[in-house]
Formats: C-alpha cells, sequence, structure tokens
C-alpha cells in the first residue's frame, strides 16, 4: 500500500495557551490527511493545556518534558519523536484552512533544491490581511514579518523568501537532522532565522508557498525580556553562521543598526535598557561555545556568504515597528544609508 504524499509529522509548541491550542488542533484534525502525526509538546504549562489536549484530542501524541525548554528545544524534541520524512512546525495559535498542508508540502516534494517552505500567514482577527509570507531579513540580520499588514491578495506567487516564518513551516527531515534542528540556546525569537540562513548556506532555498493557508493570532508587542533574546539571538546568528571577512565588511552597518535600536529602547521602552546590556554580556560569557557552534556550521556550508548577503534586503520596514514622525524620519535617514552601504558590501564580497 503505497504512503499517502502528504504524511507528515507535525510538531505544536505550546505554553499557557490553552484556548488557541485547542482551537489550533481542532483545525488541524479537520483535514488531517491519512498517515499524518500530530505531536504537542508542552513546555510545563500551568493553565491545564495538557489535561485539556489530552480529553479532547486523544489522537494527538502528548508529550510533557516537565519543563519550559524553549520554542527550539520543544520543536527538536517533537521532531525526535517523529519518523515521516517531512516535519510541519506550527504555533500553538494558528489556525489553519483546509488544503494547506497540501500547498505546503507541494514545494519540498516538487524540487530537491527546496528546503524551507512557509505559508501564506494571515491575521486571525482581519482575515483580509497579511501576518507574513516568509520574512524579511535586512543584510545587519534584523528580520521582521513580509508583507504585515497588506492585503491578502497583495503576494500571491510562489518565490523565494529571506527566511521562513516559525509560525509555521514544513522542511524535510533529513535536512533538518543534518542541520542539528533549532539552535536550542535561543530559546525564542530568530529561531526561524538561523535554521533559514544555515538550510541556504547548505545549499537549499527557503520558499513562500501561496495556496497554503494559515491563520495566526499575531500582535506587534514588546514582552519581558523580548529585547535582550531578540538582541542575543541575532548577534548569535551573524556569529555562527558568517566568515570573519563578511563581519567586518558589516560592522559599520552594525553600528547603525544598534544606533537606532538604541532609539527605540531610549524613545519606546526604557524598561528594557538592561536587556541590550545583557544580551553584550550574555555573547561574552558564552564566547566559546558560539566558536564551537561556528565551526560546526562553517564546516558544513557548500555556498559562499555573498549568496546569504544577495537574499537580504537593504530596507527596514518602519513602519511595522511603530507609525509617526520619529519611524518617517528614521526611514528618510537610514534606509538611504542602508541602502549605500548593502550595495557597498555586496560589491567586495566574493567569498
Amino acid at each position: 500500500m503505497r504512503e499517502n504524499k502528504q504524511a507528515c509529522d507535525i510538531v505544536i509548541v505550546n505554553y499557557n495557551a490553552r484556548a488557541k491550542v485547542l482551537e489550533c488542533l481542532a483545525s488541524v484534525f479537520a483535514s488531517l490527511p491519512e498517515g499524518c502525526a500530530v505531536w504537542v509538546v508542552d513546555n510545563d504549562s500551568s493553565d491545564g493545556s495538557s489535561e485539556a489536549i489530552a480529553k479532547e484530542f486523544p489522537q494527538a501524541r502528548l508529550i510533557r518534558p516537565g519543563n519550559n525548554r524553549g520554542f527550539g528545544a520543544g520543536c527538536n524534541l517533537g521532531a525526535h519523536y517523529g519518523k515521516k520524512d517531512f516535519i510541519v512546525f506550527l504555533n500553538p495559535d494558528t489556525r489553519v484552512e483546509k488544503g494547506w498542508l497540501e500547498g505546503l508540502l507541494a514545494p519540498l516534494r516538487a524540487d530537491a533544491k527546496v528546503g524551507l517552505s512557509t505559508p501564506k500567514i494571515l491575521l486571525t482577527h482581519r482575515p483580509d490581511r497579511i501576518n507574513a509570507c516568509g520574512n524579511s531579513v535586512h543584510f545587519t540580520g534584523i528580520t521582521l514579518c513580509r508583507g504585515l499588514g497588506d492585503r491578502k491578495e497583495s503576494l500571491d506567487l510562489p518565490e523565494e523568501v529571506g527566511a521562513v516564518s516559525g509560525a509555521a513551516l514544513a522542511v524535510r527531515r533529513e535536512l533538518f537532522e543534518s542541520l542539528g534542528g533549532f539552535d536550542e540556546d535561543m530559546f525564542l525569537y530568530m529561531e526561524d532565522t538561523d535554521l533559514s540562513w544555515r538550510t541556504r548556506l547548505s545549499g537549499h532555498t527557503c520558499v513562500f508557498a501561496p495556496t497554503s493557508i494559515v491563520y495566526h493570532d499575531y500582535q506587534l508587542r514588546i514582552f519581558p525580556h523580548k529585547i535582550f533574546l531578540q538582541k542575543r539571538n541575532r548577534y548569535l546568528m551573524l556569529l555562527k553562521n558568517l566568515k570573519w571577512p563578511t563581519l567586518l565588511l558589516l560592522l559599520p552597518s552594525q553600528l547603525l543598526a544598534e544606533l537606532i535600536g538604541w532609539g527605540f529602547v531610549i524613545c519606546k521602552h526604557r524598561d528594557s535598557f538592561r536587556d541590550k546590556w545583557r544580551a553584550y554580556l550574555w555573547i561574552g560569557s558564552h564566547w566559546n561555545s558560539i566558536m564551537e557552534k561556528r565551526k560546526i556550521n562553517l564546516n558544513r556550508r557548500t555556498v559562499r556568504d555573498r549568496e546569504i548577503l544577495k537574499n537580504t534586503d537593504h530596507k527596514i520596514p518602519f513602519r511595522q515597528l511603530k507609525h509617526g514622525n520619529l519611524t518617517s524620519l528614521a526611514r528618510l535617514v537610514f534606509n538611504p544609508l542602508f541602502f549605500l552601504y548593502y550595495r557597498f558590501s555586496l560589491a567586495l564580497t566574493w567569498w
């Protein structure tokens, strides 16, 4: 008997999102193809998530690690238990539309060069608007949702993207395991961009699959320690994946990005002032382990840094951060400078 072409392992990592994960599971099981397995990793929730999942969805494979391992570690744990050739990762606050899985897996099945695919993710509270059609990665590593707030029809063609969205993505198991899965040190945020970069360095591509529709209960909010995690993980990603000449060449643009970051904290989130310093201190105190990861990544890579830079953007979409005169001024001042330095860096980076 031939195996269903859509058979895969679907991994959902949950933490205190009882109502949302139950809605997510209901939508997944409503149109789940035969041969698929759904793994839910509950990161020690205190809201009764595990009990509710076990009661309402006994067909889901529930994994309880006993502590909050973070998103990346939870994904790796769920993937470890599965055996299918394809792995799909979903956030617990998503809801899928019928046919989503077929559309998401189609690029991986059609082209062996495709390493990661990501769907058209729409806003749950505004389903006519986009949350993310993949992610846009600035050449300094800053990552934001591609198409956020645009009408859902505005991005409707399959194409390569700078990175996939961690809210929903698919990957070949063989590739995922060869890359070592998600970086568990990142805990939360940027792990999707890091996996995308490592996928690109291995010679594969990241693609947007517009026929796959997923809804995401997304709102741009600054949680406690979010700035620390985002900044630390961006530095970690850059240090692990790019060669020293590239990092040196990009240093002025990184300093410009830091200036923007400090301005954002001072003007909007002064309570996160310490988080910026914590990010620097964490990198310094974990330097040896970062260099070990760097060594592994550089030994695995098959393409040049230039290929990574070619798939990044020179503009920062400031409109996603905050509306108003300050962000308009930042866009007018910084994006032309970034454009000039991006062209300069790309012209010199032939390694």
